[in-house]
């Protein structure tokens, strides 16, 4: 029913702050910038958007502001994972209240919850909203594996359409491309293999570099798309030393030091994540400078 959510690049977002606060005028010029740039939909509330320290009001607000911001010009995608089957489904359901065209549902994270378990989580997620539900693999943060028969199995449910695989392992991606083929639409979740995911069928990649460079990660998806598959791999080759600079720490700590050198937000993040060290700002900064990006 929603497998055609989006192609391309999805950015996901980071959540600005000033002082204590949410700095709002921040999060509308990075959704403007975005967008300018060619971001193909905004996640809000992802990893990347640091959910777990937002109060549920600033959840709210978040949103809203989101969903005013995009006003359709790309899909918005709302982060809603909880290892609480109950609130990730309360989540969703209000995601769809305030504006999403989309939720994205991690994992549950420390439980480590059977095969069952999974399969009874992410259909109670789905039958709470009537969007498209991406379900989030991401194993080295939540400590459980979606496999891919386990997908395959979930997307009997019209809502449970696409997955974003951020395992790292291209053997998974592969496993998903056999057990569901384009039933499901796969979206990569590791910056560094977009090439490689979108040879194996996804259809485009959540990424934290995009709030970098947004026309960039846009363009290597895209070129893909349309086959143009060595422009694309130029592309992830030359912005393969940046991607691994935004992961030298655990994300979103670099891409938010990034974006503070760019002038677009504050370097504020809440505890207990804590700003780049000065040697590694200092080597991220280099690589923006010989991008050109500063």
């Amino acid at each position: 029913m929603h497998t055609n959510l989006f192609y391309g690049c999805g950015t996901a977002l980071v959540t600005p702050f000033r002082g204590n606060r949410v700095d709002f005028d921040a999060l509308e010029a990075l959704i403007d910038w975005q967008l300018d740039e060619g971001a193909d939909a905004i996640v809000v509330l992802g990893t990347t958007g640091e959910p777990a320290t937002v109060s549920d009001s600033e959840r709210c607000a978040i949103i809203e502001c989101a969903a005013a911001r995009c006003d359709r010009r790309a899909p918005l995608i709302v982060g809603t994972g909880s290892n609480d089957t109950r609130r990730a489904a309360s989540l969703s359901a209000e995601a769809q209240r305030l504006g999403a065209d989309a939720v994205l549902a991690v994992t549950p994270y420390y439980n480590r919850a059977s095969r069952e378990g999974l399969i009874r989580h992410f259909n109670a997620i789905a039958d709470s909203v009537d969007l498209p539900v991406i379900m989030y693999n991401v194993p080295s943060r939540t400590g459980v594996n979606l496999s891919a028969d386990t997908v395959a199995q979930l997307a009997r449910h019209p809502n449970l359409c696409a997955v974003k695989e951020a395992s790292g392992s291209l053997r998974q991606m592969t496993d998903l491309a056999l057990a569901c083929g384009d039933g499901v639409a796969v979206y990569c979740g590791n910056d560094d293999q977009v090439v490689p995911a979108m040879a194996l069928g996804a259809r485009g990649v959540i990424s934290v570099a995009a709030n970098i460079i947004p026309g960039p990660m846009h363009d290597m998806a895209m070129d893909w798309l349309r086959g143009e598959g060595k422009r694309s791999l130029d592309a992830q080759l030359k912005y393969l030393p940046l991607i691994r600079r935004l992961f030298d720490e655990v994300s979103p700590i670099p891409a938010k030091a990034a974006l503070s050198i760019m002038g677009k937000v504050e370097n504020t993040l809440r505890l207990p994540l804590y700003p780049l060290d000065e040697d590694r700002e200092e080597l991220l900064r280099r690589e923006m400078k010989r991008l050109k990006l500063i």
